[in-house]
């Protein structure tokens, strides 16, 4: 825990897209947090931190800011370097006594993200995982719309992350080395994984088709979950990089009635162009043009059902709950177990595709 006087100070590891379109920008929307280091070597990167950010200081490695007194300095790591760096560098923070907050995915494995999660415990420190998409607006709507009852008793949930790039755009995210942990199952799977998860409670069963289609591609580019949580609610899961004809973001299908949402929550598109939280009135809010329906026996596609105004994105909450974690002792928005339990759904959808049968998970209660 810690007091309530001065902004906690943060080092971010990493400034690649997730480390300067996501991370920077919200932590310092948050209030009480700091940008007080960037680790990179690179000299452009450093630059771009630079213009935005003239206070901050640069390390070029991770170790540089645990020797001396540096880890002193800093009240928060944040790891958003490549996914094979996310253990050994959350490992050697919480090692240096400084809570630590990773990018997803936690770990290439369950395992490793629970011993992480124990290594946290056992020095009394914060672990949290970055999983931003649980403050997407559509996400927050239907959160909305299953608590209150409008659906009725969800029976299926469908949910899309599609994208139409012909071309393989190269890098760690899109390599077949297993170390780098890339493919579309752990980086855009990560998102719809967690969020049937938290909608819908824990998996017992995964089935998973995961594909390579684009010529040149090393690491899988179109693939299917399908989980069947405790509850018997089943969720049907696509996660694409070569859909020339996007579905609608969400399909959810109740007893009393459906909602049917299309397009992707504004706030990446408004990062990525350098627009800023509180820079502005109006942050996460999208055109009613955009909101979805929801009705029964009609079709969305042809107007049909009524539309429900959707919830403003929120990706500033994450770093605002991170922020009273610290200074509290509260948990975190998300938890380390959380992760790995997605984790588990990940690991038997890569087996489940490699062998072309259902895996069965045992319900944890971590």
């Amino acid at each position: 825990m810690t007091g309530t006087g001065t902004p906690l100070r943060v080092g971010l590891v990493g400034y690649g897209l997730a480390g300067s379109v996501f991370h920077a920008p919200l932590i310092t929307a948050a209030e009480g947090l700091v940008l007080d280091t960037v680790v990179t070597s690179n000299p452009e990167r450093r630059a771009q931190a630079r213009a935005e950010f003239p206070d901050v200081r640069f390390t070029a490695s991770p170790e540089e800011l645990w020797a001396g007194a540096r880890a002193g300095e800093l009240d928060l790591i944040v790891i958003a370097s490549p996914n094979k760096t996310h253990v050994p560098v959350a490992a050697s923070a919480l090692r240096a006594g400084l809570p630590v907050v990773v990018d997803k995915p936690l770990a290439g494995s369950a395992a490793e993200a629970r011993e992480l999660a124990a290594l946290a415990e056992e020095r009394g420190l914060l672990l949290s995982v970055f999983q931003n998409r649980r403050w997407d607006n559509d996400f927050l709507t239907l959160s909305r719309l299953v608590k209150s009852g409008e659906l009725g008793d969800v029976q299926r949930f469908e949910s899309r992350f599609e994208r139409w790039r012909p071309q393989p755009k190269g890098g760690w995210r899109e390599s077949g080395a297993p170390e780098e942990i890339g493919g579309l199952l752990y980086d855009l799977g990560s998102h719809v994984v967690d969020q049937a998860l938290v909608l819908f409670g824990p998996a017992v069963r995964v089935y998973a088709e995961r594909d390579v289609r684009r010529p040149g591609a090393q690491a899988d580019d179109d693939t299917f979950i399908a989980i069947t949580h405790a509850n018997g609610v089943r969720s049907h899961l696509y996660v694409s990089a070569t859909t020339a004809q996007l579905g609608p973001r969400f399909r959810v299908l109740g007893s009393a009635a459906g909602y049917v949402k299309h397009g992707l929550d504004p706030q990446e598109a408004a990062l990525r162009s350098g627009r800023r939280p509180g820079a502005e009135r109006g942050w996460g809010v999208e055109g009613e043009s955009l909101w979805g329906r929801i009705g029964a026996g009609e079709s969305a596609l042809t107007g049909g059902g009524n539309p429900v105004e959707t919830e403003p994105g929120d990706y500033p909450a994450y770093y605002a709950g991170i922020a009273t974690a610290l200074r509290e002792g509260t948990a975190p928005p998300v938890t380390a177990h959380e992760a790995a339990a997605a984790l588990d759904v990940l690991e038997a959808a890569k087996l489940s595709a490699a062998e072309g049968r259902t895996i069965t998970l045992e319900v944890t209660h971590s």
